[in-house]
């Protein structure tokens, strides 16, 4: 079924074609990464759409010895490869004088004041009236030393302020390791900036699917008299990943799935799904609606994790009709490594929506597809009319909505075979994107500009989360243990189809 609506409906100012402030988006960590993969492409296409302001300019700020120009055949190179439409040169000769480049020291005081003198340059050929975006894209170690140093050299603006500049900063996930250092850092922050001002980036809520998941549920009255513990049965949220560790080992093996994963991006997801109708639309509305959701997460006490929560780590195997090496084979990971890279749970939302109603989460590596989907399993109808004995029973309806990287949504109905004789069988009605969606990190990058903080996570949220998460954490510190191995190519521990199968239930396959 391919998406085709007459008309749209404007929901949000930010999600409609609001006019753009000038700025200074100023990326710390600019010729790293992140920045090659996800963030100049993301601008790139940002460009291409006419979605960046009229006055902008692009400083990336970092210890590599480039310049303007080197820096441009970087953010060149990273659009070549990773931007999701090709690069014109066309286009290119406009967007790349948008770039510039500050060798700097995190830690060096001078080097703050060189690009204070360096912003306010481009400001006065750019027309950017000192705004400024203060893009993170480094170890959270460094987060300290970047916001003091642009407070010591006069960089921060104070919030609210209708006659000055605004400034805001873009902190990436991990936001800690655990809810005492998640703490220490948000802690950290608020020194420098209000809450106002900081957007806590999580990738993964810039998806399209994960942004049309509020407006399937309050935008469709059809759904809202179902979404509740009287009609639905359970649900489950999975994220596959079909790549390995690659170039993330360092990082990865003192992280594993749980904190890499299940607390932000697979808790985010929940929220979404679980959450009463925000008052608005506005950004603290739905993030209060999302806090409350984490708030009511039953906390696991330490007997019911060994049951429900599964940890794995991937074998050799074999991906994609290719043979794969073992997560303990793979570059700068251990031999001995516990690291975990496969997550299964059960969890339940206390409240009155959701009591009695499991929701099942997993994620892991190298399993034999990549796909991130929330299938909503409703209750079966009685054994009664055509679900009676002694015929199998009828399959339950599903509602499955795919994030990716097929985006779209199915419901699975039960229906008539054509014949003469009463024949049931499931059916399957396909929603699916008939155009390209933004990358997420073009949606949020625009948001930042905007200041809509809707897909941003706030420091009582993230702090939420790592809550919930932190009493895993320790039962696995208090008892150590190596995770069982699953082949890589599958899905997972045969202790995670177990968890859910104790329970009368099977993991839905992709």
């Amino acid at each position: 079924m391919a998406q085709s609506p007459r008309e749209s409906v404007e929901i949000h100012p930010s999600r409609t074609k609001q006019r753009m402030p000038p700025c200074v988006l100023v990326i710390f960590g600019g010729a790293g990464d992140l920045s090659h993969r996800k963030l100049l492409p993301a601008l790139y296409n940002l460009s291409l759409d006419g979605e960046l302001p009229d006055a902008v300019a692009v400083v990336g700020f970092s210890m590599e010895d480039l310049n303007d120009e080197s820096y441009r055949q970087f953010a060149r190179s990273g659009i070549e490869q990773f931007s999701r439409r090709p690069l014109d040169d066309t286009r290119w000769s406009k967007f790349a004088p948008l770039l510039h480049f500050e060798r700097g020291n995190f830690t060096d005081a001078a080097t703050y004041q060189a690009l204070r003198a360096r912003l306010e340059e481009v400001d006065k050929q750019a027309g950017t009236q000192g705004n400024r975006v203060f893009y993170f894209a480094v170890p959270p170690a460094f987060i300290d030393n970047c916001s003091s140093g642009l407070k010591a050299s006069g960089m921060i603006q104070p919030p609210d302020a209708e006659r000055v500049p605004f400034t805001r900063v873009v902190v990436e996930k991990p936001i800690g390791s655990d809810l005492a250092s998640a703490r220490e850092i948000n802690a950290r922050l608020a020194r420098y900036f209000d809450e106002s001002q900081i957007f806590r980036i999580d990738h993964y809520l810039g998806k399209e699917t994960v942004e049309n998941l509020l407006v399937l549920r309050f935008a469709n009255s059809v759904f809202e008299p179902l979404w509740s513990a009287h009609f639905v049965d359970h649900v489950q949220i999975t994220v596959a990943e079909q790549e390995g560790v690659g170039t993330r080992a360092s990082y990865y093996d003192h992280a594993g799935a749980l904190r890499d994963m299940v607390q932000s991006h697979l808790l985010q997801v929940l929220c979404m799904i679980a959450m009463e109708a925000p008052r608005s639309t506005a950004a603290d509305a739905v993030r209060d609606a999302k806090l409350d959701v984490l708030r009511s997460l039953k906390p696991l006490e330490a007997d019911e994790i060994g049951r429900f929560v599964v940890r794995g780590q991937y074998g050799e195997g074999v991906v994609a009709g290719e043979k794969v090496n073992a997560y303990r084979s793979e570059e700068h990971i251990a031999t001995d490594s516990t690291t975990e890279t496969f997550v299964a749970l059960r969890c339940f939302v206390e409240n009155w929506r959701w009591a009695g109603v499991p929701f099942y989460l997993r994620t892991g590596k190298r399993m034999p597809k990549r796909a991130s989907e929330i299938a909503i399993y409703f209750k079966s109808v009685p054994r009664i009319l055509y679900n009676n004995p002694p015929r199998p029973p009828l399959e339950p309806n599903v509602l499955v909505m795919r994030i990716q990287p097929d985006e779209g949504l199915a419901l699975n109905i039960i229906s008539k075979l054509p014949g003469a004789e009463v024949r049931l069988a499931p059916v399957k009605v396909d929603f699916h994107y008939t155009t390209a969606s933004p990358e997420a990190y073009e949606t949020l990058l625009r948001d930042v500009i905007l200041g809509d903080q809707t897909l941003f996570m706030r420091r009582d949220t993230v702090e939420a989360a790592w809550q919930f998460v932190q009493n895993i954490l320790d039962a696995w510190a208090e008892a150590p243990s190596e995770p069982p191995l699953y082949p890589a190519g599958s899905w997972g521990p045969t202790e995670s189809a177990l968890m859910i199968a104790a329970d009368g239930r099977a993991w839905r396959t992709p």
